[in-house]
């Protein structure tokens, strides 16, 4: 039975609370509140992944409690990256950025859970290494303002817009994660 026959049996498309994400195949959750399902974009940077840091990066978001639910290994082209960093384009620092973000390969994830793109953002730290805190991703593993390890989306809508242009929908997956109960509760 597919997602939308199992989301017709137990009743969600019959006026009963359930969640349908707009990411990934179709898919419908029980009655969890939409912020358990809340996705955000995590990009491992040419510098982290020179430093073979992708481990830790990826350890931290799972020891954190979050579901990787997409991930991919690529070289980023400048029309992605003009896409992603559209906001940046008019700074004056955007070919160095340009030019260090398609430098080497990076990681591009995509973490599920609850309130993650808010989480993200404090277990990230500051874009500046010398202002990050300790304990923080960017305080502990970045040494410079402009390699600074990992990019995380800023809010749910931004969150929502740079997985569009980093995954296709059929590359996110929907999958139940056996620990949900013991980190969420029932």
């Amino acid at each position: 039975m597919g997602s939308l026959g199992r989301c017709l049996a137990r009743g969600l498309l019959r006026g009963q609370p359930g969640i349908c994400l707009p990411f990934g195949p179709p898919r419908c959750y029980g009655s969890a509140p939409p912020e358990l399902q809340e996705q955000t974009l995590v990009l491992v940077k040419p510098d982290a992944v020179q430093r073979r840091l992708v481990g830790d990066v990826i350890g931290r978001f799972e020891r954190r409690g979050f579901k990787l639910v997409a991930m991919k290994l690529l070289q980023a082209d400048r029309g992605l990256l003009d896409r992603h960093y559209q906001h940046l384009q008019q700074k004056p620092f955007y070919p160095a950025l340009l030019a260090y973000m398609t430098s080497g390969p990076l990681v591009a994830m995509v973490w599920e859970g609850y309130n993650v793109v808010r989480s993200t953002r404090a277990m990230v730290g500051d874009t500046d290494s010398a202002q990050a805190a300790a304990g923080t991703i960017r305080g502990d593993l970045s040494m410079h303002v402009s390699r600074n390890v990992v990019h995380a989306s800023d809010s749910v809508e931004t969150a929502l817009r740079e997985i569009g242009f980093w995954f296709q929908r059929d590359e996110l997956v929907a999958w139940e994660s056996g620990d949900s109960q013991y980190t969420y509760g029932p």
